[in-house]
């Protein structure tokens, strides 16, 4: 498992890791997870913009392949192994995720 946070601009601020990641796995990863921020935000602009769908502000992202989750809330990550990643709420407290309960029709 491992948890960073990252700049906007994808630049590496902090990380620790129980596994074996170095340094610049996790600057590469800081850089990918930044380029995927700003496509969302690009995303949600556009939708809002042009479909008058509220899309923003972006609250998180879950991305989940091959032996490994990733879930991103603004500029902070958890990375585990997706057999260990049982209890995706408590991973989502992990970054500080809030929900705001969906109001009832």
């Amino acid at each position: 498992m491992a948890a960073g946070i990252f700049s906007p601009d994808g630049k590496l601020v902090d990380y620790k890791a129980n596994t074996e990641m170095p340094k610049e796995m996790a600057e590469m990863t800081a850089k990918f997870c930044g380029a995927v921020n700003m496509i969302f935000d690009a995303l949600a602009s556009a939708y809002a913009e042009l479909y008058k769908m509220k899309w923003t502000p972006q609250h998180y992202w879950i991305y989940s392949g091959g032996e490994w989750t990733v879930i991103i809330s603004g500029t902070r990550g958890v990375f585990v192994e997706s057999a260990k990643a049982a209890d995706i709420g408590k991973l989502l407290k992990g970054v500080a995720v809030c929900f705001t309960p969906l109001k009832q029709a």
